[in-house]
């Protein structure tokens, strides 16, 4: 499957950003920080505030970049469920990835709850699971789980690799084992085993680039040939051509 990019950099920045995401999956993963329902939220209060539906409010004169490092660095005085937990991953990759001070000027007055998002990042959803490729998020379905346990309808989960997946609070597991966990709290008598939906999602690596960069993508000159750039993500062909206005040199 073959992806039109707008230049090689757009190519080289989704790479850069996608390994930060695995990376800040697998740190969240060392952290301690505990699963935990939206009731039993905690966060360390010098630097956020914990809200009556269980988010994390960051504080007022706290820089976001201090803010999600801390949950890295602290992780024992957190807990969050697991939806919490895929935002806070991206937030920790974007900002590996586009450094402090342009992720302190666009991600203010973080609030971590559930899927809540700053609108800066842009997230694209995606029916294809045969494109789904490592640091997309995916999600695995227990439709019959336990009424009396809703934390276990599902698990959000980020692609480390080939079968292999971070789900807050199952921790690193393949997709069997994911699904086995989840299994495990079905209600008695089910017959419906839980599952690998056709639901991912991802950041708009593009419009994240922009942030820190703001200069559009470099043109080729006029009358000259740029040849395409061709490389692969995962099981994705990407392919860089130039805009059609320019052609080769006769």
């Amino acid at each position: 499957m073959a992806f039109m990019y707008n230049s090689p950099e757009s190519l080289n920045f989704e790479r850069r950003m996608r390994d930060n995401i695995i990376a800040s999956a697998r740190a969240l993963n060392d952290s301690g920080a505990d699963f935990a329902t939206f009731k039993e939220t905690r966060c360390n209060e010098r630097l956020w505030t914990r809200t009556d539906n269980g988010g994390i409010q960051l504080r007022e004169g706290v820089w976001p970049s201090a803010g999600i490092n801390d949950i890295f660095w602290n992780g024992q005085w957190y807990a969050f469920e697991c939806a919490t937990a895929m935002v806070i991953i991206l937030y920790k990759a974007t900002l590996d990835t586009i450094g402090e001070q342009v992720f302190n000027t666009y991600f203010q007055n973080l609030f971590l709850w559930d899927w809540n998002y700053d609108n800066n990042l842009q997230l694209i959803s995606t029916r294809r699971p045969q494109a789904f490729i490592p640091g997309d998020i995916v999600y695995f379905k227990n439709p019959d789980h336990d009424p009396g346990k809703p934390e276990w309808q599902g698990e959000n989960a980020v692609l480390l690799g080939p079968n292999t997946y971070f789900g807050h609070g199952i921790g690193i597991s393949t997709g069997e084992g994911i699904i086995a966990a989840l299994n495990q709290e079905r209600f008695p008598g089910s017959v419906t085993p839980a599952y690998l939906t056709d639901e991912g999602v991802h950041p708009d690596f593009e419009y994240i680039r922009t942030l820190s960069s703001r200069i559009a993508p470099p043109r080729a000159r006029p009358g000259r040939f740029e040849p395409a750039v061709f490389a692969r993500i995962g099981a994705r062909a990407y392919i860089y051509k130039p805009k059609s206005g320019n052609q080769p040199d006769r």
